[in-house]
């Protein structure tokens, strides 16, 4: 059997909620995945490294590398974030090793201005790698539609610029808490309620206001009360879409899968933009092995 066949090394995506295994050969190819709900928020620091003896148990005693969540002050031990502009080989050069673990954990990327301040953890490996994969160009924008989306622009293959949006969270938090609690339980997907709301916050506009709006709209019949939740879905993914200078013409390479990536693609062609879908497994994948060859 081929050497590059056999396990070299083991990357782990450690998320808050969730954390993915993956068992890479030499060449960086996947040769199994475990998904579990084993993020940080389930750990404590002290569990760090009988969690790590129990994974190599399952994928064999080989280094470690892993990424987001788990290098926060929440995770196991902090890995200081490099501030942008920020390539794969900054994120290797500011890597925190795990002594005697034989772990390594990628930092994250922080943006500090005059007028604000934004970090990431584990987006940045899923863009870079996209890039050095050759997935997507050195110099572009990019969307990671989830809980928190991440609008990154590249610059020379760097991160040079970043906005993060709380869209996934407020609406979560619309939905089960509030005056909108328990009126947004309908189906979300594309139709005309979603793309109503799309256009209703498509530029800059009165948020908190449009929000209510869905209640009023229920009460005196204008939505029904099943679209709700598409209405309102519309309206949050329309206002974060919206914010986002020169759309038109505009080429959005999107990390994501699923339902959102299909309300972000119908929101950024609503706009103007283009979008073209990436693998945001691949891309982490690609930008931690990439890592990897930079500490070698």
């Amino acid at each position: 059997m081929p050497a590059d066949t056999y396990s070299a090394y083991i990357a782990i995506d450690w998320g808050t909620t969730n954390r993915r295994i993956y068992s890479m050969t030499r060449g960086g190819a996947v040769i199994e995945t475990v998904r579990d709900d084993r993020g940080v928020l389930a750990m404590r620091p002290e569990d760090y490294p009988a969690e790590i003896a129990r994974i190599r148990e399952r994928f064999g005693d080989r280094p470690v590398i892993a990424a987001g969540m788990v290098g926060s002050t929440r995770g196991w031990q902090e890995a200081a974030y490099v501030p942008a502009p920020a390539d794969l080989a900054t994120l290797a050069r500011a890597a925190t090793r795990i002594g005697g673990q034989d772990v390594t954990i990628v930092p994250g990327v922080s943006l500090l201005t005059d007028v604000r301040a934004d970090v990431m953890r584990g987006e940045e490996v899923q863009v870079l790698g996209a890039i050095a994969a050759g997935l997507a160009p050195a110099d572009g924008l990019f969307a990671q539609p989830g809980t928190h989306n991440k609008w990154v622009r590249t610059e020379g293959g760097r991160i040079t610029d970043f906005t993060t949006t709380m869209t996934g969270e407020l609406f979560a938090l619309v939905k089960g808490h509030g005056i909108l609690a328990g009126m947004l339980d309908g189906p979300v997907t594309d139709g005309t309620a979603f793309r109503d709301g799309l256009s209703r916050c498509s530029g800059a506009c009165d948020l908190t206001a449009a929000l209510f709006g869905v209640r009023a709209s229920v009460l005196l019949g204008r939505i029904a009360a099943q679209d709700a939740g598409a209405y309102a879905s519309g309206l949050l993914i329309g206002n974060d879409i919206g914010a986002v200078p020169d759309m038109d013409g505009t080429t959005v390479h999107l990390l994501s899968g699923g339902l959102l990536a299909e309300l972000y693609t119908v929101g950024i062609e609503a706009r103007g933009g283009r979008v073209v879908s990436l693998d945001s497994h691949a891309g982490f994948l690609a930008g931690l092995h990439a890592i990897r060859e930079y500490l070698s």
